[in-house]
């Protein structure tokens, strides 16, 4: 099964390294196009046709581009040989061991490649969801959900994309919804709906917000919803990164095996409160499990006791993760 990297380390030259002024100008720039069609190419799933719109060049000089980012080193295209026993068997197991309606996994460890690495198998998941003009896709917060939004998930135009959890006031841009959901947007142009919320508003802006229209409008989607793209968090003691507004020190939560759009969960998938969790901005529980199709997207051995957990509370129907994830999770089961 072939995959395909882009550096971002364009280290390629275009001539000597005494050239300097307008030839070395010229020759980054030139360097940069090679980078932007490959990426657009490669990374977001875009047809040459595209690149070429993009970057305001002919169809085929955009072929020519991408030749020449291979031979510039700014492509790399490795080969792995495919497991014994093929995806499709593992894909079945992970299935009936958790009890899940689909399995979709991407080749070998991903844990580095969040985005590129799981798009094939997030883009075959929502493909399933056989989401409509006029339907409803909620997407949460977190790194792996913002690192799929950036790919090319499929076409998604007419279809509303909508958040999950409040999260205006985050530093980290994968802790900012909207960010996220703007991201989705553009790569798969569906309509973006905004939450202008924080995490965990005080109890004054909490009523404040049921009277927002914008607001409304986002529960009703969150009640209307087809389908649902959400990241499986770890243990909430182990995360380098997490909400500011979750008070992960809080004994109730030591024993959090991870969470759902900000739903913590214990072992067996029973969801764990602490002091603030009722004001939280995000998704009721129970509205998320009526939600049809429930994508969950994890990978790494940390993610592995929550994974199950998620699988076992009911909080995702179906799983995208890579063969290294996927064997953890058997090897539990």
């Amino acid at each position: 099964m072939g995959q395909v990297s882009v550096s971002a380390d364009r280290a390629g030259s275009t001539g000597s390294a005494h050239n300097t002024g307008s030839a070395h100008s010229e020759g980054s720039k030139e360097l940069d196009r090679l980078y932007r069609a490959a990426q657009l190419y490669y990374e977001r799933g875009a047809t040459q046709e595209q690149v070429a719109t993009e970057l305001g060049v002919s169809r085929p000089s955009v072929s020519r581009m991408l030749g020449e980012a291979r031979r510039q080193g700014i492509v790399e295209i490795r080969v792995h040989r495919p497991r014994s026993g093929g995806a499709e068997a593992m894909e079945a197991q992970l299935c009936q061991a958790l009890g899940l309606q689909a399995a979709h996994i991407a080749p070998g460890d991903q844990s580095d490649r969040l985005g590129p690495g799981l798009a094939g198998a997030a883009r075959s998941a929502l493909a399933e969801a056989d989401l409509r003009s006029g339907d409803a896709l909620l997407i949460a917060s977190g790194a792996t959900p913002y690192a799929l939004a950036q790919q090319n998930l499929g076409d998604f135009r007419g279809v509303v994309v909508a958040p999950t959890v409040g999260g205006q006031a985050e530093p980290d841009a994968w802790h900012q919804t909207n960010e996220v959901v703007r991201a989705f947007a553009v790569s798969t142009g569906a309509y973006p709906r905004y939450l202008f919320a924080p995490s965990m508003p005080s109890p004054a802006l909490l009523e404040a917000l049921h009277d927002d229209p914008g607001f409304r409008q986002v529960l009703d989607d969150w009640a209307q919803a087809k389908a649902a793209l959400v990241g499986i968090g770890a243990p909430a003691m182990t995360r380098v990164s997490i909400a500011r507004s979750v008070p992960r020190e809080h004994p109730s939560l030591a024993a959090s095996v991870g969470d759902v759009c900000l739903a913590f969960f214990d072992e067996a998938g029973a969801e764990i409160t602490f002091p603030g969790s009722e004001r939280m901005v995000r998704i009721p529980s129970d509205t998320l499990r009526a939600v049809p199709t429930r994508i969950g997207a994890a990978v790494g051995g940390a993610k592995v006791p929550s994974i199950i957990a998620a699988a076992r509370g009911g909080w995702v129907t179906a799983l995208v993760t890579d063969e290294e994830t996927a064997r953890g999770v058997l090897s539990r089961c």
